[in-house]
């Protein structure tokens, strides 16, 4: 077994999803909370994250092949979309692509913000779906989807322990520090965005880069 390639796996979702850049936004949906229900709010919104995650990881290559979209194209549209997001995040903000202004208008109003918007569509969003599809296609095996499977309820379970420490992470690093480490996990998905947009055009013109 490949061991590096999950953690590359591992490293690009905590790079996407950025779970300390979203340690204000957590803070903020459940300033109104109880302590309890904000520990309830966490466990919710990861274990949603979670099953999202693990439900893409089977049906990804089915929706593909069910649109007749090949495995190229997708990784140029999903590079794209990581790019953007990206794009943003290295200006130390959220994309819009991930939350608008309508949707935090709705989500202020809203009692339970664990499943919408926190888990969806601020932490399993656009780029990490799409990441995971683009991952999932190319190692298909069932050793692959068992360590995929592994990887992702590791990530669940480090993003609960962040939040479960938001407060005074969030009192630790502050706002700069937080738009510090946003805008480095900005770069490193940009990066990542850019490599998948390649190996997408790589598949569609193989004889364009030789």
């Amino acid at each position: 077994m490949d061991y590096m390639l999950y953690i590359k796996f591992f490293l690009g979702l905590i790079a996407i999803i950025n779970p300390v850049g979203l340690l204000p936004v957590f803070v903020g949906l459940t300033s109104h909370q109880t302590e309890i229900e904000r520990a309830h709010t966490n466990k919710v919104a990861n274990f949603a994250v979670v099953v999202i995650l693990l439900v893409t990881i089977i049906a990804g290559q089915h929706i593909l092949n069910m649109f007749s979209i090949s495995l190229s194209a997708f990784r140029i549209a999903g590079g794209s979309l990581i790019c953007i997001i990206a794009m943003s995040m290295l200006q130390g903000k959220i994309s819009e692509v991930k939350r608008n202004q309508e949707e935090d208008r709705e989500s202020s109003a809203m009692e339970s913000v664990a499943v919408v918007p926190l888990a969806l569509p601020l932490m399993a969003g656009p780029g990490a779906i799409s990441s995971v599809i683009v991952f999932a296609a190319e190692h298909n095996t069932l050793i692959d989807f068992v360590s995929m499977f592994a990887t992702v309820i590791i990530f669940g379970l480090l993003s609960w322990a962040l939040f479960n420490m938001a407060p005074v992470i969030f009192k630790l690093l502050g706002k700069t520090g937080i738009n510090v480490i946003t805008r480095l996990m900005g770069l490193l998905m940009l990066s990542l965005g850019i490599e998948i947009i390649a190996a997408g055009i790589k598949g569609l013109f193989p004889n364009l880069l030789g």
